[in-house]
Order: C-alpha cells, then structure tokens, then sequence
C-alpha cells in the first residue's frame, strides 16, 4: 500500500513541456504598494521555492484600478530583469469590468497585448481564461487561443473556474491540449473532487492550480462547526510535524493524486516562507482521510 507522497520537485505544467514549482504564488493582492516592498515580495516566493507567479489583468480593479498588479509586476521586473529569467509567468483575461465578460477575439487579442505591455514583457508562459464567457461559443475562443499560442506571445492555455463540460468543449476545438484549470479547492472547498475536474485532470493531464486553498481565510480564523473541526485536524498533524496549520493544508492538498498546486495569495514575506514548510509534512492514508473526513462533515461512507 502507497501512501501519499508531498514532494517539492517541480512538476509538469499538463503537456506544456513548462516545469513548475508545486506552490504558487497568487497576486490579486499584489497592487498598491511600492516597488521595492514588490521586488522584496517576489523575492521571498522565490527563496520559498516559487517558480509559478499567478497574476490577471483584473487585479487591482477593487483598489487601485484594472491592470495595475499587473503594471506593478511589471516595474519590479524592469528593476531586476534577471527575476523574469527565474519565473514562470501566468496571466488571465476575459473579465471586462461592467460587460462582464467577454472572450470574443478581438477583446482577448486585445487584452493579452495589453497585459504584456504593463508586464514590460513580449511573452507569457500561462495564458488564461479567467472566467467562463457564455456567450462566445468555444470554437471561435479556441481559434483565437490557437492564435494567440502561434503568435509566440503565450507558451501554453489554461482555464479558470471552468466546469468540467466547458473544459472538454473547449478542448475539443482547440489544436493542442490545454495545460490547466484553475478551480477553487480547499479542505473547506471539495467540489473539484466530486464534480468531476480532477477526475478529467487525471484523464488529460491538465495542470490544477488551485485557488483560495485556506477557505478565504476561514482556515485561519474558523467561524464555523466545521471549520472549527477542519482547523482541528489540521492543526494535529501541524503539532506532530512542527509546522503551521496553512502549511498542513497545502500539504494535504498537494498529496491528492491530481497534484493540485495551491495558489498561495499571501502578501507577507514570512507566510510565503511558512508555505514551503508544506513539504515537511508527510502523509498516512488514515492521516490523510481524517482530514477529508473533517472536510465532509460526516462520515465515509
């Protein structure tokens, strides 16, 4: 019997032939702040072990404005270019604040070279459709993806809060496999478990990156039964293994066979630092399931 295994080599982003570290970093938080406090932000995710730098053109839209924590990444890397040597850059589109979302090609077309402008950059590792357009259909958003990837100007095409139908339907008309799919997942968040995303995760080898992995913060300040009893059985396992009960989380997490990668969203030095504790955690099935059972609120069945 195999248990599950946490590891912090990096892995395959899907079929992309792009390697990534098995954190992220989340940056929808990352405007309104000076460059050098930035710089020393990204900084800390890559002492963390952080390759994979998670940001959209939206970020900052309930703050300082659309675009600008893209614009804001953008000066730290024209301060240190060598930075952009070590990092594996994603970036969304396809909200249209007020529209709300458009993916049509021309908007898309458009929004990418808006991003790699306030990036300072001619290309994205990680192209992503933040959220589902019902309104394109998914032949005219896949030829224009196809040819946003033979522009040169993305290496690869993920998804955000997709279903597992829109995923497949996407797929079906685009000319390579999508690389990822960008659910919410948590201890406090299971759905990609039973909906069926990672199950097609392990069928196509689609990358997860997983967004909000503490609940949104409520694993940090639980108000609720069950989160209460989640933070509980986290924090067991944080005592025996010397780490916090963030840290566990990702850890458990990052043990499910679909190789969820959490999006870590904190803007602080020392918690990026306490994500990379995650790996010194290991995992028993029994220990694992306790969590999940947690997690459910009720027994397995």
């Amino acid at each position: 019997m195999t248990d599950p295994l946490v590891s912090p080599d990096p892995r395959p982003l899907g079929q992309s032939g792009i390697g990534v570290s098995p954190l992220a970093w989340g940056m929808w938080r990352f405007a309104g702040r000076p460059v050098a406090e930035a710089r020393a932000l990204v900084e800390a995710a890559f002492a963390a072990g952080i390759t994979l730098f998670d940001t959209a053109d939206v970020y900052g839209v309930d703050g300082p404005g659309f675009g600008e924590a893209e614009r804001l990444l953008g000066q730290v890397l024209a301060e240190a270019p060598a930075l952009r040597e070590r990092m594996v850059l994603a970036t969304k589109g396809g909200i249209a604040p007020s529209v709300p979302y458009d993916s049509g090609a021309d908007y898309l077309t458009a929004a990418l070279d808006a991003s790699l402008a306030r990036l300072g950059v001619e290309r994205v590792e990680l192209y992503q459709i933040h959220r589902p357009d019902i309104l394109t259909h998914p032949q005219e958003m896949a030829r224009t993806l196809d040819n946003l990837v033979a522009s040169g100007k993305v290496g690869a095409i993920g998804v955000s809060n997709y279903t597992r139908h829109q995923t497949t339907a996407l797929q079906s008309f685009l000319s390579a496999p999508l690389a990822s799919i960008q659910p919410e997942f948590s201890p406090l968040h299971l759905g990609p478990m039973h909906d069926g995303l990672f199950d097609l995760a392990m069928e196509r080898d689609l990358a997860v990156l997983a967004w909000s992995p503490l609940g949104g913060g409520r694993l940090g300040s639980p108000a609720d039964p069950r989160a209460q009893a989640v933070a509980d059985a986290l924090d067991h396992r944080a005592r025996d293994s010397g780490v916090s009960r963030a840290a566990v989380a990702y850890s458990w997490m990052i043990a499910h066979p679909a190789r969820p990668i959490p999006i870590v969203g904190t803007q602080r030095a020392w918690r990026l630092a306490e994500a990379a504790d995650a790996f010194k955690v290991q995992w028993t099935r029994a220990q694992w399931y306790e969590v999940l059972v947690a997690a459910r609120g009720e027994l397995l069945p």
